[in-house]
């Protein structure tokens, strides 16, 4: 995993949790951490879980690093964001663009509390 990559997990985990995993099925606290990767074991209801199991995140492949990017630009365009210029400014190909676009629109509507704590930490760090 990439220190950008560890980076933003941290930051994920931070603004969903406080620093404090909590399972995203039963709402426990109670956890173990697996030594090899980022994820938790649910000490309550024995599942396994990561920071973006219930968000836009989950089961992706592109780096949170380029999520990041993508979100900015398609809250801040002027314009709706076309998937060729998101894809040419995040580097990826189009069609992942595409996706993108459509989970980070669903998510506006579904997880605007996790939008706009990601907005203002892109503000505090300029």
């Amino acid at each position: 995993m990439s220190l950008n990559q560890e980076y933003y997990l941290n930051l994920l985990e931070q603004i969903r949790w406080g620093g404090t995993p909590r399972c995203p099925y039963c709402g426990s606290i109670n956890a173990t951490a697996y030594k090899s990767e980022r994820r938790y074991h649910c000490n309550e209801c024995f599942t396994s879980y990561s920071v973006t199991v219930g968000t836009l995140f989950h089961k992706t492949y592109v780096d949170l690093e380029k999520w990041f990017v993508a979100i900015r630009l398609v809250i801040k365009s002027p314009k709706s964001t076309s998937a060729r210029k998101l894809a040419e400014n995040v580097g990826v190909n189009k069609n992942t663009a595409c996706y993108m676009i459509a989970r980070i629109r669903r998510a506006m509507v579904e997880e605007l509390e996790l939008l706009e704590k990601l907005m203002q930490i892109d503000e505090s760090d300029k």
